[in-house]
């Protein structure tokens, strides 16, 4: 990876936010959830598809808050418009473990 300047890293929005509803994706390529998630009133609800079924259920994410990066283009998955990049850790065997707030905050609190 190279160097970014502080400029760069702040033109990436990351925001908190909650999930609102989690649904299976079940034609998606690979095993992924539809969810949605509340940003507050700036930013309202959007959606994305995520690959975190090997550790989370649907019922494990829903109300649970996330960190998002919310400024990306909405990109098209299959059927799916995705609205924002939810974040995470990848573990040793592949699968992702998510970056959350670790105290709650406001829906759409910006990442200091």
């Amino acid at each position: 990876m190279g160097v970014i300047t502080w400029q760069e890293f702040e033109n990436v929005d990351l925001r908190a936010g909650t999930i609102t509803s989690v649904d299976d994706f079940p034609q998606a390529r690979k095993p992924a959830y539809k969810i949605r998630a509340d940003f507050g009133p700036d930013l309202g609800t959007k959606q994305t598809s995520a690959q975190v079924t090997a550790n989370y259920s649907k019922e494990d994410l829903l109300g649970r808050q996330i960190i998002a990066v919310v400024n990306f283009p909405a990109k098209q998955i299959g059927p799916f418009m995705s609205e924002f990049l939810l974040v995470g850790f990848y573990r040793e065997d592949g699968s992702v473990v998510l970056a959350v707030p670790e105290r709650g905050v406001p829906n759409g609190a910006k990442l200091a």
